[in-house]
Parts: C-alpha cells; sequence; structure tokens
C-alpha cells in the first residue's frame, strides 16, 4: 500500500492561498506560514500532517499527495474543507 507524508496550509480562499504560496515562493519558510495562517489543527506543526496512507485523505489532496512532484508547494487544491497549498515530504 501506498504512503506518503505531506504538510499543508488550509485556508478559506484561493486568493489568500495564492497570497501564501506567493510568499513561500519568495523565501518564507512553509511551516511559519503553517503556523500563522492554517486553519487546520496541523498547523501547531507547521502543516505537518504526518504519515498515511492512500486513500486516507480526499481525492483532490490524494492526487497530489500520490501524484505529483515531491517538496514542491501544490495548489490552491479546493476541497470540501477550504484551500489547501500541498508539500508531499517524500512518497514510499
Amino acid at each position: 500500500m501506498a504512503t506518503a507524508c505531506a504538510r499543508h496550509i488550509l485556508v478559506k480562499t484561493a486568493k489568500q492561498a495564492q497570497e501564501i504560496k506567493d510568499k513561500i515562493a519568495k523565501g518564507s519558510d512553509f511551516g511559519q506560514m503553517a503556523k500563522k495562517f492554517s486553519t487546520c489543527p496541523s498547523k501547531k506543526k507547521g502543516g505537518d500532517l504526518g504519515e498515511f496512507k492512500k486513500g486516507q485523505m480526499v481525492k483532490a489532496f490524494d492526487d497530489v499527495v500520490f501524484k505529483k512532484e515531491v517538496l514542491t508547494v501544490h495548489g490552491p487544491v479546493k476541497t470540501r474543507f477550504g484551500y489547501h497549498l500541498i508539500q508531499t515530504i517524500y512518497r514510499n
């Protein structure tokens, strides 16, 4: 079974997600941005979701984590929870 480790930042709007992504691209720390802006409880750990199996997250989230480039910040990705910026740390 495929597993991965990822971190994310969850916000209410695509615009806010894009603004945060732009800040990260200019050198802001992903973990610090998660602590400051994310609405997910994982923000306490810099957005770290730990390791999880394929199928444990909603499909749109899984598609990024298990198919897109590792260590790149992807998004905004819309789910029923809001808009995510997702960074896959590793994938098995």
